[in-house]
Protein backbone atom coordinates (compact mmCIF):
# COMPACT_ATOMS: atom_id res chain seq x y z
CA UNK A 1 0.00 0.00 0.00
CA UNK A 2 2.82 2.70 1.32
CA UNK A 3 4.90 1.61 -2.15
CA UNK A 4 1.61 2.51 -3.94
CA UNK A 5 1.11 5.47 -2.77
CA UNK A 6 4.46 6.42 -3.23
CA UNK A 7 4.44 5.50 -6.83
CA UNK A 8 1.09 7.73 -7.20
CA UNK A 9 3.14 10.70 -5.42
CA UNK A 10 5.96 10.49 -8.11
CA UNK A 11 3.56 10.38 -10.74
CA UNK A 12 1.67 12.84 -9.75
CA UNK A 13 4.45 15.09 -9.03
CA UNK A 14 5.84 14.33 -13.11
CA UNK A 15 2.83 16.51 -14.03
CA UNK A 16 3.29 19.58 -11.97
CA UNK A 17 5.81 22.46 -13.33
CA UNK A 18 6.13 24.43 -10.21
CA UNK A 19 5.91 23.49 -6.57
CA UNK A 20 5.31 26.62 -3.67
CA UNK A 21 5.40 26.28 -0.12
CA UNK A 22 4.10 29.51 1.65
CA UNK A 23 5.62 29.23 5.16
CA UNK A 24 5.94 31.74 8.16
CA UNK A 25 7.54 30.87 11.68
CA UNK A 26 4.78 32.00 13.74
CA UNK A 27 0.92 32.25 13.32
CA UNK A 28 -0.78 35.46 12.39
CA UNK A 29 1.09 36.82 9.93
CA UNK A 30 -1.47 36.06 7.27
CA UNK A 31 0.05 32.86 5.59
CA UNK A 32 -2.88 31.74 4.50
CA UNK A 33 -4.22 35.16 3.30
CA UNK A 34 -0.74 34.92 0.88
CA UNK A 35 -1.16 31.43 -0.45
CA UNK A 36 -4.86 31.41 -1.09
CA UNK A 37 -4.26 34.37 -2.77
CA UNK A 38 -1.63 33.53 -4.72
CA UNK A 39 -3.22 30.47 -6.29
CA UNK A 40 -6.14 32.31 -7.12
CA UNK A 41 -4.02 35.34 -9.03
CA UNK A 42 -2.17 32.41 -10.94
CA UNK A 43 -5.39 30.77 -11.70
CA UNK A 44 -7.23 33.76 -12.98
CA UNK A 45 -4.12 34.74 -15.21
CA UNK A 46 -4.70 30.93 -16.72
CA UNK A 47 -2.05 29.19 -15.20
CA UNK A 48 -3.81 25.38 -13.98
CA UNK A 49 -2.98 25.26 -10.40
CA UNK A 50 -3.53 23.76 -7.30
CA UNK A 51 -3.73 24.42 -3.66
CA UNK A 52 -2.79 21.84 -0.98
CA UNK A 53 -4.06 23.29 2.51
CA UNK A 54 -1.25 21.20 4.43
CA UNK A 55 -2.21 23.39 7.57
CA UNK A 56 -3.97 20.17 9.34
CA UNK A 57 -4.73 21.22 13.08
CA UNK A 58 -5.91 24.68 11.22
CA UNK A 59 -7.40 23.87 7.51
CA UNK A 60 -8.68 27.83 6.79
CA UNK A 61 -7.95 27.19 3.23
CA UNK A 62 -12.03 26.71 2.09
CA UNK A 63 -13.60 29.27 4.36
CA UNK A 64 -11.52 31.59 2.70
CA UNK A 65 -12.34 30.58 -0.88
CA UNK A 66 -15.90 30.14 0.59
CA UNK A 67 -15.98 26.07 -0.64
CA UNK A 68 -16.41 25.07 2.45
CA UNK A 69 -19.01 23.18 2.18
CA UNK A 70 -18.34 21.25 -0.52
CA UNK A 71 -17.75 17.43 -0.07
CA UNK A 72 -15.27 14.95 -1.90
CA UNK A 73 -15.87 12.46 -3.76
CA UNK A 74 -13.52 9.66 -5.28
CA UNK A 75 -13.05 6.76 -6.41
CA UNK A 76 -10.91 3.45 -7.14
CA UNK A 77 -8.33 6.05 -8.56
CA UNK A 78 -8.45 8.71 -6.30
CA UNK A 79 -10.27 11.91 -5.02
CA UNK A 80 -11.56 14.32 -7.21
CA UNK A 81 -10.46 17.83 -5.47
CA UNK A 82 -12.89 20.84 -5.44
CA UNK A 83 -12.61 23.36 -8.37
CA UNK A 84 -12.86 26.38 -6.72
CA UNK A 85 -12.91 28.37 -10.38
CA UNK A 86 -12.24 27.47 -13.77
CA UNK A 87 -8.30 26.73 -13.25
CA UNK A 88 -8.27 26.41 -9.65
CA UNK A 89 -8.33 22.90 -7.49
CA UNK A 90 -8.39 22.50 -3.86
CA UNK A 91 -7.51 19.60 -1.15
CA UNK A 92 -8.33 20.13 2.30
CA UNK A 93 -8.48 17.98 5.32
CA UNK A 94 -11.40 20.37 6.29
CA UNK A 95 -13.57 19.07 3.68
CA UNK A 96 -13.66 15.60 5.46
CA UNK A 97 -14.55 16.88 8.55
CA UNK A 98 -16.98 18.36 11.30
CA UNK A 99 -16.86 22.04 10.95
CA UNK A 100 -15.71 21.91 14.85
CA UNK A 101 -13.78 19.13 15.45
CA UNK A 102 -10.15 19.38 15.98
CA UNK A 103 -7.83 17.50 14.30
CA UNK A 104 -5.81 15.25 17.64
CA UNK A 105 -3.24 13.84 15.57
CA UNK A 106 0.51 12.61 15.78
CA UNK A 107 3.48 13.00 13.11
CA UNK A 108 3.00 9.88 11.15
CA UNK A 109 -0.37 10.54 10.83
CA UNK A 110 -0.14 13.83 9.41
CA UNK A 111 2.36 12.79 7.41
CA UNK A 112 0.34 10.08 5.60
CA UNK A 113 -2.42 12.72 5.48
CA UNK A 114 -0.21 14.99 3.38
CA UNK A 115 0.93 12.17 1.29
CA UNK A 116 -2.50 11.40 0.44
CA UNK A 117 -3.11 14.63 -0.46
CA UNK A 118 -0.22 14.87 -3.15
CA UNK A 119 -0.77 11.41 -4.14
CA UNK A 120 -4.49 10.35 -4.42
CA UNK A 121 -5.71 13.46 -5.88
CA UNK A 122 -6.33 13.45 -9.20
CA UNK A 123 -4.23 17.13 -9.81
CA UNK A 124 -3.75 16.40 -13.45
CA UNK A 125 -1.40 18.56 -15.08
CA UNK A 126 -0.63 22.07 -13.12
CA UNK A 127 1.64 24.71 -13.62
CA UNK A 128 1.44 25.83 -9.88
CA UNK A 129 1.16 23.51 -7.03
CA UNK A 130 0.35 25.83 -4.18
CA UNK A 131 1.22 23.98 -0.31
CA UNK A 132 -0.33 26.40 2.42
CA UNK A 133 1.82 25.04 5.82
CA UNK A 134 1.39 25.37 9.69
CA UNK A 135 3.12 27.89 11.07
CA UNK A 136 6.48 26.86 12.40
CA UNK A 137 9.35 24.08 11.01
CA UNK A 138 7.69 20.48 12.21
CA UNK A 139 6.28 17.59 10.78
CA UNK A 140 4.09 19.08 8.13
CA UNK A 141 6.98 21.42 6.96
CA UNK A 142 9.25 18.64 6.97
CA UNK A 143 7.03 16.05 5.30
CA UNK A 144 6.40 18.98 2.00
CA UNK A 145 10.23 19.75 1.63
CA UNK A 146 11.16 16.35 1.88
CA UNK A 147 8.55 14.84 -0.76
CA UNK A 148 8.36 17.60 -2.85
CA UNK A 149 11.59 17.51 -4.83
CA UNK A 150 12.80 20.73 -6.34
CA UNK A 151 10.25 22.55 -4.50
CA UNK A 152 10.15 26.69 -3.89
CA UNK A 153 9.71 28.46 -0.51
CA UNK A 154 7.93 32.08 -0.19
CA UNK A 155 8.43 32.81 3.49
CA UNK A 156 5.39 35.27 4.82
CA UNK A 157 6.34 38.13 7.98
CA UNK A 158 5.15 40.72 9.18
CA UNK A 159 7.65 43.74 10.08
CA UNK A 160 7.30 43.43 13.85
CA UNK A 161 10.70 42.28 15.77
CA UNK A 162 8.82 38.67 16.75
CA UNK A 163 7.45 37.71 13.55
CA UNK A 164 11.15 38.87 12.18
CA UNK A 165 13.18 36.89 14.36
CA UNK A 166 10.95 33.60 13.56
CA UNK A 167 10.72 34.17 9.85
CA UNK A 168 14.59 34.07 10.12
CA UNK A 169 14.48 30.34 11.57
CA UNK A 170 11.45 29.43 8.30
CA UNK A 171 14.24 30.74 5.81
CA UNK A 172 17.72 28.92 7.34
CA UNK A 173 14.54 25.39 7.29
CA UNK A 174 14.00 25.78 3.59
CA UNK A 175 17.58 26.75 2.84
CA UNK A 176 18.92 23.48 4.91
CA UNK A 177 16.34 21.53 3.69
CA UNK A 178 17.54 22.32 -0.34
CA UNK A 179 14.50 24.39 -1.32
CA UNK A 180 14.81 27.10 -3.23
CA UNK A 181 13.56 30.15 -1.77
CA UNK A 182 11.97 32.66 -3.71
CA UNK A 183 12.12 35.26 -1.17
CA UNK A 184 10.25 37.23 1.81
CA UNK A 185 6.64 38.79 1.66
CA UNK A 186 6.32 41.62 4.66
CA UNK A 187 2.46 41.03 5.28
CA UNK A 188 0.37 44.16 7.07
CA UNK A 189 3.21 46.46 6.19
CA UNK A 190 1.55 49.86 6.74
CA UNK A 191 -2.05 51.82 7.17
CA UNK A 192 -3.66 54.57 4.63
CA UNK A 193 -6.27 56.10 7.15
CA UNK A 194 -9.41 56.17 4.99
CA UNK A 195 -10.81 59.29 6.43
CA UNK A 196 -7.35 61.85 5.76
CA UNK A 197 -4.94 59.89 3.71
CA UNK A 198 -1.86 59.30 5.70
CA UNK A 199 0.17 56.56 6.02
CA UNK A 200 0.38 54.55 9.83
CA UNK A 201 3.05 52.22 10.43
CA UNK A 202 1.24 49.83 12.92
CA UNK A 203 3.24 47.42 12.94
CA UNK A 204 6.69 49.17 11.59
CA UNK A 205 7.97 48.75 7.94
CA UNK A 206 10.51 47.40 6.04
CA UNK A 207 11.74 44.61 8.51
CA UNK A 208 10.96 42.50 5.97
CA UNK A 209 13.19 43.81 3.59
CA UNK A 210 16.14 44.25 6.07
CA UNK A 211 15.65 40.51 6.87
CA UNK A 212 16.04 39.73 3.44
CA UNK A 213 18.96 41.48 2.63
CA UNK A 214 20.71 40.30 5.89
CA UNK A 215 19.93 36.31 5.00
CA UNK A 216 20.68 36.94 1.06
CA UNK A 217 17.49 36.27 -0.16
CA UNK A 218 14.73 38.13 -2.52
CA UNK A 219 12.27 40.43 -1.03
CA UNK A 220 9.65 40.22 -2.69
CA UNK A 221 7.35 42.95 -1.57
CA UNK A 222 4.99 44.77 1.14
CA UNK A 223 1.06 43.87 1.01
CA UNK A 224 -0.42 46.91 3.42
CA UNK A 225 -3.27 46.84 5.82
CA UNK A 226 -6.42 46.70 4.29
CA UNK A 227 -9.84 46.10 5.64
CA UNK A 228 -10.88 44.55 2.07
CA UNK A 229 -8.17 41.14 3.51
CA UNK A 230 -10.54 40.68 6.35
CA UNK A 231 -13.62 41.26 5.30
CA UNK A 232 -12.79 39.33 1.89
CA UNK A 233 -11.71 36.22 4.26
CA UNK A 234 -14.66 35.99 6.08
CA UNK A 235 -16.82 35.96 3.28
CA UNK A 236 -14.67 33.87 1.11
CA UNK A 237 -13.48 35.85 -1.62
CA UNK A 238 -10.02 36.38 -2.06
CA UNK A 239 -8.76 40.31 -2.13
CA UNK A 240 -7.14 40.03 -5.25
CA UNK A 241 -10.44 40.29 -6.68
CA UNK A 242 -11.63 43.65 -5.03
CA UNK A 243 -9.37 46.87 -6.76
CA UNK A 244 -7.44 48.17 -4.12
CA UNK A 245 -4.27 49.20 -2.71
CA UNK A 246 -3.23 46.00 -1.38
CA UNK A 247 -4.35 44.29 -4.68
CA UNK A 248 -1.92 46.09 -6.52
CA UNK A 249 0.85 45.49 -4.63
CA UNK A 250 0.38 41.82 -4.35
CA UNK A 251 -0.59 41.50 -8.03
CA UNK A 252 2.94 42.91 -8.48
CA UNK A 253 4.25 40.55 -5.97
CA UNK A 254 2.89 37.37 -8.20
CA UNK A 255 4.46 39.12 -11.55
CA UNK A 256 7.57 38.80 -9.75
CA UNK A 257 7.16 35.79 -8.46
CA UNK A 258 6.02 34.49 -11.50
CA UNK A 259 8.72 36.08 -13.47
CA UNK A 260 11.79 34.21 -11.35
CA UNK A 261 10.14 30.63 -11.77
CA UNK A 262 10.40 30.99 -15.44
CA UNK A 263 13.88 31.85 -14.92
Amino acid sequence: MIRELDKKIEENLKNIKHKIAILSGKGGVGKTTVAVNLAYALATKGYETGLLDADIHGPNVPKMLGIEHETIYGDKEGMEPIKASPHLKVISLAFMLNEDAPVIWRGPLKMTAIKQFIGDVKWGKLDFLVVDLPPGTGDEALSIAQLLKESNAIIVTTPQDVALLDSRRAVNFALRLNMNVLGIIENMSGFRCPHCGKEINLFKIGGGEHAAKELGVDFLGRIPIDEKIVIGGDAGIPFVKEDGEAKEAFMKIVDKIIDKLNK
